[in-house]
């Protein structure tokens, strides 16, 4: 029998209580320690038009949602599944499997004359995802939590490229970069329950102990990215 959706996020709550106490205790150093002072991108994009899409996969995507909604230029941020067969339709339960080869992702809507490709990947690799992490972020494990990105433009490929070798020069992380550049083939929506859920839910166990941390990052490092109105 499949589960129901509350069934299914129960890994993920019993995952933050089991930590919840330790976790929140040291909130403000675990925050400190995940986030990156990732520098600007030497190869920087230029697209035209108002309106652009990019997608990432930076483990569970509440928290990548959350951040990329408080980011200045940015449109919208949608919760999905992305990197899987293009024929395959799927749903949380399948892809929590680590089966169908999805990833948890975002499809980020941005205005390019107001924010960069380069500078969502900035973003991204300063709060969001430790990309040295081989499928896993903080507590998740499986190749539905794996660090990627999906180009869809040879602009925004040459840019993504051009990024991790220079990050990989940088030696901010101790460990080789494992994020990978992959063909979305496809990106399904998430379910209704997914959206917007860390604006939802900015007090549940999870969300506290290590998304929200994320949103911070963003708003102390980058405070003229940061919007207050989180985008839909």
């Amino acid at each position: 029998m499949r589960k129901s959706p509350i069934a299914a996020l129960f890994t993920r709550f019993a995952i933050a209580a089991s930590a919840g106490a330790m976790a929140f205790a040291a909130l403000p150093a675990q925050a400190a320690e995940a986030l990156k002072n990732a520098p600007a991108a030497a190869v920087d994009s230029k697209e035209s038009g108002t309106r652009a899409i990019a997608y990432f996969a930076g483990g569970c995507f509440w928290g990548v949602e959350g951040v990329f909604s408080h980011v200045k230029g940015v449109v919208s941020a949608e919760s999905g599944y992305a990197g899987g067969p293009a024929k395959l339709n799927v749903t949380y339960e399948d892809v929590g499997t680590g089966q169908t080869g999805y990833a948890e992702a975002v499809k980020v809507v941005y205005n390019p004359q107001e924010v960069s490709y380069a500078t969502l990947l900035r973003v991204f690799f300063s709060v969001i995802t430790n990309p040295t992490t081989l499928n896993a972020q903080g507590p998740d494990r499986g190749t539905q939590y794996r660090s990627a990105l999906f180009p869809q433009s040879p602009e925004q490929a040459k840019v993504a490229t051009a990024y991790l070798a220079q990050l990989s020069k940088t030696k901010l992380w101790d460990a080789p970069i494992v994020t990978k550049i992959e063909p979305v083939n496809r990106f399904q929506r998430a379910e209704d329950y997914h959206q917007d859920f860390l604006e939802r839910n900015p007090n549940q166990g999870y969300i506290r102990a290590w998304d929200m941390p994320k949103v911070a990052g963003l708003k102390q490092m980058y405070p003229a990215l940061w919007k207050d109105q989180p985008s839909a």
